[in-house]
């Protein structure tokens, strides 16, 4: 049955999940959350309230995302990955979880989940990966920090950081708001779109205390 005839699955808890989407039932959905066509949430999978799974990504076993999260058209979340919450995952994003992948041994049989310990990607509250990117793991995405699309994460993100190419480097810093921050000072970054000041310390970046 095509998508545009099948119907919304709604329990009491207003988990909206298409019939032909492939949910684990030892997954947890929380409410409000919204699992589109041909996507696949494996068992132990944890996902929290308001969130979003598009069409034809894939959510690996045991992975965790916190409330508000958007995972977007066929992107890969490979556990045991953890986003926080807010976290964005554009489209075609792929969050590996092998340091060093084959598909044998090498005596050349073939590997079983006993000769390879999955590592994962964590992003952290309101952290965002652009379309394509590859997070490979494992690597540490900070707080609001902006991955930008086609890059390949190959070290930890820190907070605020917008990193773009391959190998991704640091090129700006960003606030909350998502736009790139503007010079206001020694060592002192503005907002454009909500005003707030950031200090920079180093390779840091954070919220300017006031007094």
């Amino acid at each position: 049955m095509g998508v545009a005839r099948e119907a919304l699955k709604e329990t009491a808890l207003s988990v909206r999940i298409v019939g032909t989407a492939d949910v684990s039932p030892d997954a947890s959905i929380g409410e409000g959350s919204s699992i589109w066509h041909l996507a696949q949430v494996r068992e132990g999978a944890v996902i929290g309230r308001d969130c979003v799974v598009g069409r034809g990504a894939y959510i690996g076993t045991g992975v965790t995302m916190g409330d508000g999260c958007k995972v977007q058209n066929y992107a890969l979340v490979y556990e045991p990955a953890r986003l926080g919450t807010g976290v964005f995952i554009g489209p075609a994003v792929v969050l590996t979880n092998d340091h060093f992948p084959r598909a044998v041994n090498p005596d050349l049989t073939p590997k079983s989940a006993h000769d390879w310990e999955p590592v994962g990607v964590t992003l952290l509250d309101g952290a965002s990966v652009g379309a394509r990117a590859v997070c490979v793991a494992p690597v540490t995405i900070g707080r609001w920090a902006t991955v930008a699309a086609g890059a390949v994460v190959t070290r930890d993100v820190p907070d605020y950081a917008l990193v773009a190419g391959v190998p991704a480097r640091r090129v700006r810093w960003v606030g909350e708001a998502g736009v790139p921050l503007e010079e206001a000072g020694a060592d002192s970054w503005r907002c454009p779109i909500t005003g707030k000041m950031y200090k920079e310390a180093g390779d840091t970046l954070s919220p300017a205390t006031t007094e």
